[in-house]
C-alpha cells in the first residue's frame, strides 16, 4: 500500500513538472534560434485560430502603444483579406520574434533568456498553463501552453 501512494505521489509530481520542462525546451530553442525545435512546441495554426476568435469575437484589443500597432492592422487585414491575412502574418518567425521581443521587454535586456522573462507560471487546468511574460498591468505578454499528444505546445500568444 505504501509502494502505490509513492507512485501516486511520484506520478503527481512528474506531471506537475512536465510543462516546466516544456518551457526550458522553448527558452532553449529560442536561445540557440532553432527553428526546428521550436516548431516542435508552437502550434501555430491553434495560436492563429485563437487570435481569428479575439479578432471576430468582438474581444476588442487595448491599443498598443508607440510604433508596435500589430493588433490593430492584422485586424484590419482580417477583416480585408480573410484567413490569408493571419496565415501570412502568423509564422514561425514571427512566433519566435513576439516571445523573444516580450522577454526583452520584460528584463529590460537585449538578447534575454525567456526564462529570466517569467514571473508567473502555473496551471489553468489540467491540461492548459498559463506563462506571464513581465509584471502584470505593464503590458505583460501571456503564453498558454495546451497539452496535446503527451507534449505542451504553444497554443496562445497573448499580447498587451
Amino acid at each position: 500500500m505504501r509502494l502505490l501512494r509513492y507512485l501516486i505521489l511520484f506520478a503527481l509530481v512528474a506531471f506537475i513538472v512536465w510543462p516546466y520542462y516544456h518551457v526550458f525546451r522553448i527558452d532553449y530553442a529560442l536561445g540557440r534560434d532553432d527553428m526546428q525545435s521550436l516548431e516542435q512546441l508552437l502550434d501555430i495554426p491553434a495560436i492563429r485560430r485563437n487570435y481569428k476568435e479575439r479578432l471576430e469575437g468582438g474581444l476588442g484589443f487595448p491599443q498598443p502603444q508607440g510604433a508596435n500597432n500589430f493588433l490593430a492592422r492584422l485586424q484590419e487585414n482580417l477583416w480585408r483579406l480573410g484567413d490569408t491575412a493571419l496565415e501570412q502574418t502568423i509564422t514561425l518567425p514571427w512566433a519566435r520574434d513576439t516571445l523573444k521581443e516580450a522577454a526583452a521587454q520584460a528584463t529590460d535586456q537585449q538578447s534575454p533568456y525567456f526564462m529570466a522573462a517569467i514571473t508567473f507560471a502555473f496551471f489553468e487546468s489540467y491540461d492548459r498553463f498559463l506563462i506571464r511574460l513581465g509584471e502584470l498591468g505593464k503590458n505583460a505578454t501571456h503564453v498558454r501552453m495546451t497539452l496535446q499528444d503527451y507534449t505542451w505546445q504553444v497554443t496562445d500568444i497573448i499580447l498587451r
